[in-house]
């Protein structure tokens, strides 16, 4: 796992640090291509630069955010923001389920919106894959 989101898992409570240190060894494990680093104070893995999956702690959760997760057709992604994130909130480390994780992480490889040129475009999106 890269240093600087160790960093950030052992920072968390003792409950939210099990959340997360599960959270960045399925991601670590499903896409091993992926870039990881901290960006914009959370943990974040990006393919060719372009930022597709982190998480983050909130007030009272840890939320794990898909850039394109709204693309992904999957009824527990939340629709986050103004653009085409998703996210799902946890609050114990029993409530993340592998196999969920699994296939949204596969989707995540394939289903991507252009969010690394959002500046360049002018907050518009194109879809990559």
């Amino acid at each position: 796992m890269n240093e600087n989101t160790q960093s950030y898992n052992d920072i968390q409570t003792p409950a939210e640090k099990e959340i997360c240190d599960v959270l960045a060894e399925e991601i670590n494990r499903q896409i091993k291509e992926a870039e990881n680093k901290i960006w914009h104070a959370h943990p974040v893995w990006f393919l060719d630069g372009n930022p597709i999956v982190g998480y983050s702690k909130l007030k009272n959760c840890i939320r794990l955010l898909f850039w394109s997760g709204q693309s992904f057709d999957e009824e527990l992604l939340q629709k986050e923001g103004s653009f085409k994130a998703a996210e799902i909130r946890y609050t114990d480390v029993k409530q993340i389920n592998k196999k969920d994780l699994k296939r949204w992480l596969e989707k995540s490889k394939v289903i991507q919106w252009d969010y690394k040129n959002i500046v360049k475009r002018k907050g518009v999106l194109e879809r990559l894959v």
